[in-house]
């Protein structure tokens, strides 16, 4: 597949419309779903739309050093947030907080709770809260990627995930404890 992905991009780069819609129809799905982290539906497919176009804009620039996959995640992740930006979102630079450490690979949840209820309660989550959980944990992106993104300190995006997680672990508690009675 890899070849074929590399033959569709070299064609795209020629400006090829055929190879285009094929390689939108190879990852529109996947990245409809990345989409749909961020974003309600209509906005999500919109942005995947703007995605794909700045990406096809783009494609001279993509170079290997990351899977063509990765590269348009990546777009299309920036478009959400750019969306989300637009519709005054805001987040709140903290630098002046004390700031506590936090044991990042701890995202352990007790085992009645579904990853699909997880996900579900992030979106309970403040935007602010939810955007760096979501970068994170989900899509892999590490403090210095997510500061990059989201145009926020690093120290804030520890600091964001930190509570973020906090609160859902609050809310995860909650809900156990209402499925109980």
């Amino acid at each position: 597949m890899s070849k074929k992905i590399d033959l569709l991009i070299h064609q795209c780069k020629k400006g090829n419309k055929k190879a285009q819609l094929h390689l939108y129809d190879t990852y529109s799905q996947a990245m409809f779903s990345v989409a749909c982290r961020y974003l309600n539906n209509d906005d999500a497919i919109e942005a995947m739309h703007e995605g794909f176009l700045k990406a096809f804009l783009n494609i001279n620039t993509y170079t290997k050093t990351y899977s063509f996959g990765a590269w348009l995640k990546r777009i299309v992740i920036n478009q959400c947030i750019d969306e989300l930006k637009r519709k005054r979102l805001e987040t709140i630079s903290i630098e002046n907080n004390s700031l506590e450490i936090v044991d990042e690979d701890d995202w352990k949840f007790d085992e009645q709770i579904s990853k699909e209820e997880i996900l579900k309660t992030i979106e309970k989550l403040p935007i602010k809260y939810q955007l760096v959980v979501k970068l994170y944990l989900i899509e892999g992106y590490d403090h210095a990627e997510i500061s990059e993104i989201l145009s926020i300190e690093v120290k804030t995006s520890r600091t964001q995930l930190r509570r973020g997680k906090l609160q859902l672990r609050e809310l995860l508690k909650a809900y156990l404890n209402e499925a109980r009675y």
